[in-house]
C-alpha cells in the first residue's frame, strides 16, 4: 500500500511537472502609438519574437496598440501595476512628479545618443530608482535620440524667437524646459498632438525624429530647429516596458528566465541603438516634403544650456528635499552617460 500511494505520488508530481514545463503563456500588452510605429515595430515586436522563440513558443505577446483598451497614456503604468494588463509600454514622465528619480534622464542638454543614455538609465534605475517602481517590474528603461523643435509658422532660431510661442512637450521636464527657454509649454500625451497643431491650439513641439512620420506630424509643420551632433541634446525623454509583477511571479521558473535572459541592461540597450537608426528614417519625410531646417550655432546652444541650468539644480534640490544624495546622483548620471558614450 505505501508502494502504490508512493508510486501515485511520484506520478502525480511529475504530471504537474509536466503541466508547468507546458504552461503556455500569452502576455496583454497594451501601448499607445499608432500600431506601425517604429518603437512598437522595432522595439517590442522583436522583443515578443524572441521570448516565443525562447520559450518554444510557450511565451506570446498579444500586443493591445493606440490604447485599444481603453483609457490614457497616462493610465497606463496604473494598468500595468493593476493588472489589467500584463505588460504596458510608455513614458513614466506622462505621470507628471510620480517617478522623479529616473526624470535626471529627462534633464536638459544630458545625452548624445540613444544607446548610451538607455545603457545609463538601466545601471541608475539598478542603483537609484528600485523603489520607485517596486508597484511594477520594470523591463527596460530607454531613451529616445535626440529631440527636436518643430514650428508651425515660425523658424526658431533664438531664445527670442520662443517668446509668445505654445508649446507642446511630453513630460514635466520637457515642459519645464520649454518654459525657461521662454515659451508657453503645453502638456499633451503624442496622440493629441496632430489636432492641436492642426487646430492651432499649440505652435509646435518637441519630439526626436522617429515618431514624427507615423502621426504625420511632418505635414503639420513647416520648420525645424537641431542641435549639433556634437553637442549633447535639447532633451530626451524615459520610456519603459513594464510588467505586472504578479504576472511574472505566476510564471515557472523557466518562462521566468527566458523573460529575465531578453530584459534588463540588454533590452535597454538594444532599444537605444533602435532609436538611434531611426532618426534618418524618421527624417527623411519631412526633407522630401521640402520643410525648412536650421541647426543652432554652438554659441546659441551655450545659451540655450544656460537658460535651462536652473533645472538641473531644482532636480537636485527635489532630490535632497527626499532624502537623496541629489547632487551625487546627477553626478553619478552624468558619469554613467559619460562612460557608455565611449
Amino acid at each position: 500500500m505505501k508502494l502504490l500511494l508512493k508510486t501515485c505520488a511520484v506520478a502525480l508530481a511529475a504530471a504537474f511537472g509536466w503541466a508547468a514545463q507546458a504552461q503556455e503563456v500569452t502576455l496583454r500588452v497594451h501601448h499607445f502609438w499608432p500600431a506601425q510605429a517604429m518603437p512598437p515595430t522595432k522595439v517590442l515586436q522583436p522583443w515578443c519574437d524572441k521570448i516565443a522563440a525562447d520559450s518554444n513558443n510557450r511565451l506570446k505577446c498579444q500586443v493591445f496598440p493606440a490604447m485599444q483598451l481603453g483609457g490614457t497614456p497616462a493610465q497606463l503604468i496604473d494598468q500595468v501595476r493593476d493588472g489589467v494588463v500584463d505588460i504596458a509600454f510608455t513614458l513614466p514622465g506622462y505621470t507628471a512628479g510620480r517617478f522623479p528619480i529616473m526624470e535626471a534622464f529627462e534633464l536638459p542638454f544630458m545625452i548624445r545618443s540613444a544607446e548610451a543614455g538607455s545603457k545609463a538609465a538601466w545601471e541608475f534605475y539598478e542603483k537609484y530608482a528600485q523603489k520607485e517602481f517596486a508597484s511594477v517590474k520594470p523591463l527596460m528603461f530607454a531613451v529616445h535620440e535626440q529631440g527636436y523643435v518643430h514650428t508651425r509658422d515660425k523658424q526658431i532660431k533664438t531664445l527670442a524667437d520662443f517668446k509668445g510661442l505654445k508649446m507642446r512637450a511630453p513630460t514635466r521636464q520637457t515642459n519645464r524646459l520649454l518654459a525657461s527657454l521662454g515659451a508657453s509649454p503645453v502638456g499633451m500625451p503624442l496622440p493629441a498632438v496632430a489636432e492641436a497643431v492642426n487646430k492651432g491650439v499649440i505652435d509646435g513641439f518637441v519630439l526626436p525624429w522617429e515618431v514624427i512620420p507615423s502621426v504625420r506630424l511632418h505635414e503639420m509643420v513647416k520648420f525645424h530647429t537641431e542641435t549639433p551632433d556634437n553637442r549633447p541634446a535639447l532633451y530626451t525623454s524615459v520610456f519603459v516596458l513594464a510588467m505586472n509583477p504578479a504576472k511574472y511571479n505566476s510564471l515557472p521558473a523557466d518562462l521566468k528566465a527566458v523573460i529575465d535572459r531578453h530584459s534588463g541592461a540588454v533590452l535597454s540597450a538594444a532599444a537605444g541603438k533602435t532609436w538611434d537608426a531611426a532618426r534618418a528614417p524618421g527624417r527623411k519625410p519631412a526633407e522630401e516634403r521640402g520643410n525648412t531646417f536650421y541647426t543652432l550655432p554652438a554659441e546659441e546652444v551655450d545659451n540655450w544650456i544656460k537658460a535651462s541650468a536652473p533645472l538641473h539644480d531644482d532636480w537636485v534640490a527635489a532630490m535632497d528635499k527626499a532624502g537623496l544624495p541629489g547632487k551625487q546622483m546627477l553626478e553619478d548620471a552624468r558619469a554613467m552617460i559619460a562612460k557608455h558614450q565611449k
